[in-house]
């Protein structure tokens, strides 16, 4: 393969989903943020399942940057919600996007925070046994122009990955970001959060759906490295 690297956007804002992307993936890629676009239009995220959120984004930005792009939807299933949060996962508390004198990371913070009490207290009278919940992770790599191996709509690749848990009752852990500190894993006896970030990588939705990417991605960056500086 090119000892270049290739740029590649990874259709977020979000620090530490694109240091769990970047490190899981482990390849000579100069990885892009959407930080790095500071003009670029946003892409709505309407879609009613994760596939078509992720597939959205990928191609939107893939246009706007004129950059492979890797963008992914995902989020959180509960089944005594009815599938809830779901899509809106990011924004199911009501808000959309807090300012706090434009610090993103605080931001964010708290964002996670109202979204994670108002699962909580939905939650409050279920039984343990009836928080059966998902981590539910959909990406999709598409490109600006037509590729090697590429769909005529430029998708590239399509995966999807799963977490199964429980919704704990009150919070555990500081690592991690979203519903982690909320999400228990039986079988470990901890939440996602209380997990070490390669233990984390390891199991999750995210991690799954990268482990049937990165071969496919890999193949694809060898059938195309004529496209790339």
């Amino acid at each position: 393969m090119n000892s270049v690297a290739k740029k590649i956007l990874v259709a977020t804002t979000n620090p530490g989903k694109l240091a769990e992307i970047s490190a899981m993936l482990d390849l000579n890629i100069d990885w892009k943020s959407l930080t790095d676009f500071p003009d670029i239009k946003v892409i709505k995220e309407d879609g009613k399942i994760f596939a078509e959120n992720a597939r959205k984004k990928a191609l939107g930005y893939a246009k706007q940057t004129n950059l492979w792009t890797l963008a992914d939807d995902s989020g959180l299933v509960i089944d005594a919600l009815g599938g809830l949060p779901g899509v809106t996962s990011a924004r199911f508390s009501g808000f959309d996007k807090l300012t706090t004198g434009g610090e993103k990371e605080r931001d964010r913070t708290l964002l996670d925070h109202k979204n994670m009490q108002k699962v909580l207290k939905l939650l409050q009278n279920v039984p343990k046994e009836k928080r059966t919940a998902r981590f539910v992770c959909c990406l999709c790599l598409a490109c600006p122009e037509p590729a090697e191996g590429a769909s005529p709509q430029k998708v590239l690749i399509e995966t999807e990955g799963k977490l199964e848990g429980i919704i704990a009752e009150n919070q555990a852990g500081s690592n991690g970001f979203g519903y982690d500190p909320v999400f228990y894993l039986p079988a470990l006896n901890k939440t996602v959060a209380q997990l070490e970030s390669a233990e984390k990588n390891n199991i999750s939705h995210r991690g799954n759906a990268v482990k049937k990417l990165k071969p496919l991605l890999e193949k694809l960056l060898e059938a195309n490295q004529h496209r790339f500086p």
